[in-house]
C-alpha cells in the first residue's frame, strides 16, 4: 500500500479509500443491494489488512447502519488510532424541521449521532455531503470550527458542489480564521470529467485533497457495456448519472476493455489506474461487494498507464451536464 498527505495536512492515508455505502441493513434506507454486517465484515477486514487505513462512510448510509457496522469492525479489525474515519452529514436523517441540512442545530445533532454509531469519541475527517442552499455558509461554517474545537473532528472536508461555491466556503474560513476544509469528495472517472474543468485546478493549486466517489462509475467501466448487476438494477440514484452522451461512454467502456485485454488485467484496474495518474487525486474511494474489488483497487497501484492508453481512453470524452449534485 502507499499512503500520501491529505492536502496540505500532515494527516497520511492510504492511496485508496474504502467507500462504506455498500455496507449496511438493505431494509434501511434506500440502497437495498448494500451488504449485511455479516457480509461486510469480512470485506473490511480485507481491506484494513491490505493496509488500507482510510475508511469513508455517512450519516445517511442505510440510515445509519452503515456507520454502525463500520465502527464495530474498526474496534474488532484495528487500533482506533491506525484508522482515517470519515462520514458526512446533510441528508434526511429524520421526518420534520430540522432532520436534514447544514443549519448549526443539525451538524451538532448529527456529530454526535455519528459518534455514538460509529462507537468513537471523534472522526478524523467530517465532510457535509452536498452544499445547503437554505442555511448560510457562515453559520455552517463555525459550527464545523466548533466541532474540530471541541475535539469531535480532526478535519472537515466537502462533497460535490460548484468550484465558486467550494471557493467562497474556503476564503469564508479564511477570513473568519474558522477551521478550513482540506478536502473535495466529488464525482469523477472516464464517464463523467466536468471536475478537471474547475474543481480540479482549484484544489491542485490550493493544495486540498481530492478524493473522487464513483470512480469506476457504479461498476460500468468494469464490465460490458450491455451487462447489468443486482445493482444497476436498484440503484435509482446511479441511474441519474450517466445517460447523457451513450454513444461517447460506450467507446470508452470499449478503449477500457481493450486495453485490459491487452495487458491481461480486470478492467477495474485499468480504470482506477487512470484516476490514480491525475495529478490532484488524493485517493479515490472504491467500493467493494466482493473480495476481487478490494484486490484489484489494490493491484491498480502497480499499473502505469501509457501515453498513448491514457489517450485511447480520453479521446472518445465529450462534455457532460452536471450530474451527482444540484
Amino acid at each position: 500500500m502507499e499512503y500520501v498527505k491529505l492536502g496540505r495536512t500532515g494527516l497520511e492515508v492510504s492511496r485508496i479509500c474504502l467507500g462504506c455505502m455498500t455496507y449496511g441493513d438493505p431494509n434501511k434506507g434506500t440502497h437495498a443491494w448494500s451488504l449485511k454486517e455479516e457480509e461486510s465484515r469480512p470485506l473490511l477486514r480485507q481491506a484494513i489488512e491490505a493496509g488500507i487505513n482510510f475508511l469513508d462512510t455517512a450519516n445517511t448510509y442505510s440510515n445509519g447502519s452503515s456507520e454502525e457496522i463500520v465502527g464495530r469492525a474498526i474496534k474488532d479489525f484495528a487500533k482506533r488510532d491506525d484508522i482515517v474515519l470519515a462520514t458526512k452529514v446533510f441528508n434526511r436523517m429524520r421526518p420534520g424541521p430540522n432532520g436534514a441540512g447544514l443549519s448549526r442545530k443539525a451538524i451538532f445533532d448529527e456529530i454526535d449521532n455519528s459518534l455514538r454509531r460509529l462507537g468513537t469519541d471523534y472522526v478524523d475527517l467530517y465532510q457535509i455531503h452536498r452544499w445547503d442552499y437554505t442555511t448560510p455558509i457562515e453559520e455552517t461554517l463555525e459550527a464545523l470550527h466548533d466541532v474540530v474545537k471541541a475535539g469531535k473532528a480532526r478535519y472537515i472536508g466537502a462533497s460535490s458542489m460548484y468550484a465558486w461555491q467550494f471557493a467562497k466556503a474556503i476564503y469564508t474560513s479564511r477570513l473568519n480564521g474558522w477551521t478550513e476544509f482540506v478536502s473535495m469528495q466529488d464525482h469523477l472517472n472516464l464517464l463523467y470529467r466536468e471536475e478537471e474543468r474547475e474543481m480540479l485546478p482549484f484544489c491542485e493549486d490550493q493544495k486540498i485533497a481530492v478524493i473522487p466517489w464513483s470512480p469506476l462509475a457504479r461498476g460500468r467501466l468494469t464490465r460490458d457495456w450491455d451487462e447489468a448487476t443486482a445493482r444497476t438494477e436498484s440503484d435509482e440514484f446511479g441511474k441519474t448519472l450517466y445517460t447523457q452522451a451513450l454513444e461517447a461512454d460506450r467507446k470508452i467502456v470499449d478503449a477500457v476493455g481493450t486495453i485490459a485485454k491487452a495487458r491481461g488485467i480486470p478492467r477495474a484496474q485499468v480504470a482506477t489506474a487512470w484516476i490514480l495518474q491525475k495529478s490532484a487525486v488524493t485517493a479515490p474511494i472504491i467500493g467493494a461487494s466482493k473480495p476481487g474489488h478490494i484486490t484489484d483497487a489494490v493491484a491498480s497501484l502497480e499499473v502505469k498507464l501509457t501515453p498513448e492508453e491514457i489517450a485511447a481512453l480520453e479521446s472518445p470524452y465529450v462534455p457532460h451536464g452536471v450530474a451527482g449534485f444540484k
